[in-house]
């Protein structure tokens, strides 16, 4: 924003937003922003993190209020907020609360142990009955913090897995953890008291249709990371969150939101994508996936994620041309632009020069190229080389 000279007068959009980090940067710094999510559970989540319009002392006051009568009703269960988990009287069973078998499909194999499960669903039931209505998301999006960050057995990988030590532990305290994660929302939102205003936006959209999700001429900047090509399925590092939140219920409610990411991994790709057609035109792409195809034939790899991974690449930069093109029509004469994208490895060790490619589609499209600097190098998990991320910076002068 600094180098973009962005002014509280102007607007910043991100198209790519995920949990918010540009839109509440935005909004501290007193800029009007838009963000646009896909996930209906990662849109849930920005759009809390940009509501700053609660009393914080009202918010944890009703957050140690739930906690109570969770503790309590817990208690009278049988069971303890803490590691420890045993029935008060000696040999009675608790019956442990769970999910139904639709959601527990979805769910990552022992991505959470059983006890949790049962103190998760009481507390949601409790919530369901004492929290105030401005306070019931903030309450889930604590939730769904320390869902991922201390009370499942996830681990983040590259992609996500199931820590073995953390399967082993068995029980892990629940109303705690969620108490303080309530606790220092409260404390953000006193810091930030004097912003609370300021307008932040986030719509659940599809960042490839924007035609009908943002007004002519009214973005002055974009600052976005959008996904980039890889085996990594982004819906499944939120489906722990998406389940027991319940913003999914069945195998077809997936489907359904995976439709409206960009295909950037095999398992988001469908029959009938057609994304590909944005860019016929476009050798450098063509001729990439079908590198990408040969070499699939050259080492026999005959698998179903296998044969599509020409195709991935195909959808994507056409998925993403789709996208740059129907940007145009926001822009302001002017705007500035700035993606940040990593090159990729993925599809048989192939290099994807993704911000070079990109590069070149946007200056195809009108766009002007100003630069593309390197924001920092990670090392590839298959062939420990240095790949880099990249800041692609564009303007767009109508």
């Amino acid at each position: 924003m600094d180098k973009f000279e962005v002014t509280e007068e102007q607007r910043v959009l991100d198209p790519f937003c995920g949990t918010g980090t540009t839109v509440v940067e935005c909004k501290k710094q007193g800029i009007p922003s838009i963000g646009l999510e896909g996930m209906p559970v990662v849109h849930f989540a920005a759009k809390t993190k940009a509501d700053w319009d609660i009393d914080p002392e009202a918010l944890l006051q009703n957050a140690e209020e739930v906690a109570e009568k969770t503790r309590s009703l817990l208690t009278k269960e049988g069971v303890k907020d803490d590691s420890i988990f045993e029935p008060l009287a000696e040999g009675k069973d608790v019956d442990l609360r769970t999910v139904d078998e639709d959601k527990d499909r979805l769910l990552i194999k022992d991505s959470m142990n059983e006890k949790p499960m049962h103190k998760v669903l009481a507390l949601q039931e409790v919530m369901g009955e004492a929290a105030s209505p401005q306070h019931i998301s903030h309450f889930r999006v604590a939730l769904a913090r320390e869902l991922v960050n201390s009370i499942s057995n996830l681990r983040f990988g590259p992609e996500v897995g199931v820590s073995k030590r953390k399967l082993k532990e068995g029980d892990r305290p629940v109303v705690k953890p969620w108490l303080e994660a309530v606790r220092q929302i409260s404390e953000d939102l006193e810091e930030v008291e004097g912003n609370r205003h300021v307008p932040a936006e986030v719509r659940l959209a599809d960042s490839r249709s924007l035609e009908e999700r943002l007004s002519p001429n009214s973005i002055d900047a974009v600052i976005t990371s959008p996904p980039y090509p890889n085996e990594k399925d982004y819906s499944r590092t939120v489906r722990l969150e998406s389940v027991m939140l319940e913003f999914m219920t069945d195998r077809d409610e997936l489907q359904n939101q995976k439709k409206n990411l960009m295909r950037s991994n095999t398992r988001t790709v469908y029959v009938d994508d057609d994304d590909d057609k944005w860019i016929e035109d476009f050798p450098r792409v063509k001729k990439l996936a079908n590198k990408i195809e040969e070499k699939r034939k050259e080492l026999g790899k005959t698998s179903g994620f296998h044969k599509y991974y020409h195709r991935v690449v195909s959808l994507y930069f056409g998925g993403m041309t789709k996208h740059l093109r129907e940007l145009r029509k926001a822009l302001r004469p002017g705007a500035s632009l700035a993606y940040v994208i990593g090159d990729q490895a993925s599809f048989f060790r192939i290099p994807i020069r993704t911000g070079e490619i990109l590069a070149d589609i946007a200056d195809d499209l009108g766009y002007e190229v100003e630069d593309i600097e390197l924001f920092r190098t990670r090392q590839a998990t298959a062939t420990n080389d240095d790949l880099r991320e990249e800041v692609l910076r564009l303007k767009w002068n109508g």
